[in-house]
């Protein structure tokens, strides 16, 4: 079946926020977006940006792993897996993409998105990789009682009339001290990494030219556009949250 506007699906399209995004604000902007892709009146969209700090609630998610509710704000995700967080210092990219254009298949998508961060992490000579029944990025590191795993990057994806939302979250330099309140991914036997932690100097701006270059080997060319306009305002406890940063 051919799609009712196939001229605007070559090329996607990149956009990155400079300022944080309230989640609201960002999840509002993709559901409008994924339903004018859907419709056939825009392109699919990457869209770089970072959040204040908060939770974020999969399907999958168990209360217990809500280690304190009251940290950060907590907000009810409505994409696959489990509790995850953003702040400040991660780098996410919200992935609107049509996989109906794509084969229809959300694991091959999926099994993409992981090998995007895997190229991307290979920029700067870090050993990115999957595991089997662990969706994500993981890295291992030696330690005093032998070598462990940590995550450096997760994935989570929501699907609506075969458009994607959400997508990927990449640790650059984020306070790591922010993920106590929750069991990260429902995962007890692993921990979290960034790149800072490994003691590489990356910025965000060099994590996004190794994201693009990366994505584009992945997945074909993009084009550079404004970055979304949120015309709404984040909430009291976000602006809070912003100024603590």
């Amino acid at each position: 079946m051919t799609h009712p506007n196939a001229s605007l699906q070559p090329v996607i399209e990149w956009a990155v926020s400079d300022a944080r995004v309230a989640y609201s604000d960002a999840t509002a902007f993709m559901t409008a977006r994924a339903r004018d892709i859907a419709d056939g009146k825009a392109r699919e969209l990457i869209w770089l940006l970072e959040h204040p700090p908060l939770y974020t609630a999969g399907t999958s998610a168990k209360r217990s792993d809500l280690v304190d509710p009251d940290f950060l704000p907590v907000f009810d995700a409505g994409r696959g897996g489990q509790y995850t967080y953003h702040g400040p210092g991660q780098r996410i990219a919200y992935v609107m993409l049509n996989i109906k254009q794509r084969g229809g298949d959300v694991r091959a998508l999926v099994a993409s998105l992981e090998h995007w961060v895997v190229t991307a992490l290979d920029r700067f000579n870090v050993k990115g990789e999957t595991r089997d029944g662990r969706v994500g990025i993981w890295v291992r590191r030696p330690g005093k009682s032998g070598e462990r795993e940590f995550k450096i990057a997760a994935i989570g994806l929501r699907v609506t009339r075969g458009v994607t939302t959400h997508g990927i979250s990449l640790n650059v330099e984020p306070n790591l001290d922010h993920y106590r309140g929750i069991v990260a991914c429902g995962i007890h036997e692993h921990g979290v990494t960034s790149l800072a932690d490994l003691g590489l100097p990356v910025t965000m701006a060099d994590a996004d030219i190794a994201l693009r270059a990366a994505f584009e080997k992945t997945f074909g060319p993009v084009r550079m556009i404004a970055a979304p306009v949120i015309s709404t305002s984040a909430t009291a406890s976000e602006r809070a949250l912003r100024a603590m940063g």
